[in-house]
């Protein structure tokens, strides 16, 4: 018998946290994947934004 694999890497979504203060229609999100051993707390990125047209700070959401 193969033995149960704990699934380390989850599905995480990430948000536009400026967007969300300043008011623009829309909502930028990217889906990534993240190891929970290795980073337990929210994942923070520096991802592109194409409402605002300028990289923010993308924060995991649950």
């Amino acid at each position: 018998m193969a033995k149960k694999s704990k699934e380390a890497r989850i599905q995480v979504i990430l948000e536009c946290t400026e967007q969300k203060n300043s008011g623009v229609p829309g909502m930028s999100r990217y889906i990534t994947t993240k190891n929970k051993k290795n980073t337990p707390g929210r994942l923070e990125l520096r991802k592109y934004n194409p409402y605002l047209r300028k990289v923010t700070i993308h924060k995991e959401i649950k």
